[in-house]
């Protein structure tokens, strides 16, 4: 907003941790009734920033001026208080309790010196109605939703608190596309209610609609702000990543023969009431994307593959051999040779407290190990193939995993199954919440991987991803495989008409292979 006087002012705010500098002499001013939107890679300081600002870390150095008074922080309770209230990319709710226990987790009503259920169930249906999640039951275990419900509860949790500044960090990466639609509408409304919002996103079109002022972040340094519209989105990635930005996705090659052998085939593959009757194959040297709106059986068939389920029907099939994937660790196992890159790197793809050596080798002690002992020079060996192919930014490989950006953590992910040499490489959603520049490279190395001959299975709730990286699409709805896209057919209205399952077009049950 023009001319207002600023809510919140950051001055000169530096922190370092052992030898890496995280913020340095970083400025920021947030005015009430603005979006104000936060830019730069994973790595480039912003999470640092918002932390300080939230209380959870201590600046070295600088000051925080709140209504024009300095003010300082010694806990998040204490900047909740004063009305700042951040919601972090990763989740902070209890899976074990209730959706209403978690909203009123930090300050539960009482009554007679007992919590008030019945206050505190009106207080959670208030807050997810002001969320634009009143599908969401109050008294649900937070573990039985999906992790776009969850991240829902997580913001009706912040609005509970009644901010007068909203951060949000990457709050919208779990989200399907209806909810971050009805997000939008929220922190709309919020805004012309008054309340200061910072907008942490690495999707440009998130801040194209929401944001009124940006600030880009580079290397702990805020190296520009400028009016949202004023610059073009490769003036913006430019800035963040301080180089020219060349084109995102990589060339496709040429098309797979239709009459190559598959290397993963599923042939009627059901289960539950989450996957019908799905037939598939993907072959060697292919990118093959899953489509379709979040929650349409993706994630469960990447999970059947790599014997995660029990009670499938139907068969898979390896090089044309039918076989009985009983676990994830007979899918890794070099018969099968599968990797998995999961939807959730923090509980799912990393031992946080470990160090990044300890977690790249994880995946490959077999392979590194005589008679129970690690042949260290093969393991460092290994390890500084992975950390130069994928450009892995760390202090040391001895630092807690936990320490390096949310990019570095993805690629430690990544790099930790590339050490065992997969044949098929499963990925679910694996660019959820890192930095342009990071999916650039990433992108780069799928096609590469599929190149040498790996057959890749991608799910992407990001259609310019599907249409950028993948040979062929399938979009599931309701389980089942709707329409296969090949070529040039993978357009954004293809996918969504598809996705929305309103084109009328199913494809045959092969789908590029025997039914």
């Amino acid at each position: 907003m023009d001319g207002a006087v600023p809510l919140l002012r950051v001055e000169g705010i530096s922190k370092r941790y052992g030898g890496v500098r995280a913020l340095e002499k970083a400025d920021l001013s947030v005015s009430a009734g603005s979006i104000h939107a936060i830019l730069g890679e994973n790595g480039a300081g912003k999470s640092t920033l918002i932390k300080v600002m939230a209380g959870v870390v201590a600046p070295d150095e600088g000051r925080m001026m709140l209504d024009g008074r300095e003010v300082t922080f010694a806990s998040p309770g204490a900047a909740n208080r004063a009305g700042i209230v951040c919601i972090f990319q990763e989740l902070s709710l209890i899976p074990e309790l209730s959706v209403a226990d978690n909203i009123v987790i930090s300050d539960p009503p009482k009554r007679f010196g007992m919590i008030d259920r019945k206050a505190q169930r009106r207080i959670a249906e208030d807050a997810l109605a002001r969320a634009g999640a009143a599908d969401i039951h109050p008294l649900a275990l937070v573990k039985d939703l999906p992790l776009s419900r969850r991240q829902m509860v997580e913001i009706a949790k912040a609005l509970a608190r009644k901010p007068r500044i909203l951060i949000l960090d990457e709050a919208t990466s779990a989200l399907t596309a209806a909810d971050v639609s009805r997000i939008f509408e929220v922190l709309k409304r919020l805004r012309s209610e008054g309340l200061a919002l910072l907008y942490i996103s690495h999707r440009m079109n998130e801040i194209a609609e929401l944001a009124d002022q940006c600030t880009v972040f580079r290397n702990g340094r805020n190296v520009a702000s400028y009016k949202a519209g004023s610059k073009s989105d490769n003036e913006v990635v430019e800035l963040m990543i301080g180089r020219e930005y060349s084109h995102i996705f990589p060339p496709k090659p040429a098309a797979v023969p239709a009459t190559a052998a598959p290397r993963l085939e599923a042939r009627k593959l059901s289960w539950a009431d989450r996957l019908d009757n799905i037939s598939l194959t993907v072959r060697a040297g292919e990118v093959v994307g899953l489509g379709g709106l979040d929650g349409q059986g993706q994630r469960e068939l990447l999970l059947a593959f790599f014997g995660v389920l029990r009670g499938l029907s139907g068969q898979i099939l390896i090089d044309g051999k039918p076989v009985a994937i009983a676990s994830p660790s007979a899918a890794r196992d070099d018969g099968i040779g599968m990797a998995l890159i999961p939807e959730d790197r923090k509980t799912e793809g990393l031992m946080l407290p470990m160090t990044v050596r300890e977690n790249l080798s994880f995946a490959a002690l077999d392979r590194l190990s005589r008679g129970g002992i690690i042949d260290r020079t093969a393991e460092q060996r290994l390890i500084d193939d992975m950390v130069g192919l994928l450009a892995i930014k760390t202090a040391g490989l001895d630092i807690p995993v936990g320490a390096l950006s949310g990019g570095n953590q993805q690629k430690v992910v990544i790099a930790k199954w590339l050490m065992r040499q997969p044949r098929i490489i499963l990925l679910n959603d694996p660019t959820r919440g890192i930095d342009v520049g990071t999916k650039q490279e990433l992108y780069q190395l799928m096609r590469k991987l599929a190149d040498s001959g790996a057959a890749i299975l991608f799910y992407s709730t990001d259609y310019d991803e599907l249409i950028g990286c993948c040979d062929r699409v399938l979009v599931l709805y309701d389980g089942a495989v709707k329409r296969e896209l090949v070529g040039a057919e993978i357009t954004e209205r293809a996918l969504i008409s598809s996705a929305l399952n309103i084109d009328g077009k199913e494809s045959p049950v092969g789908l590029g292979a025997s039914a």
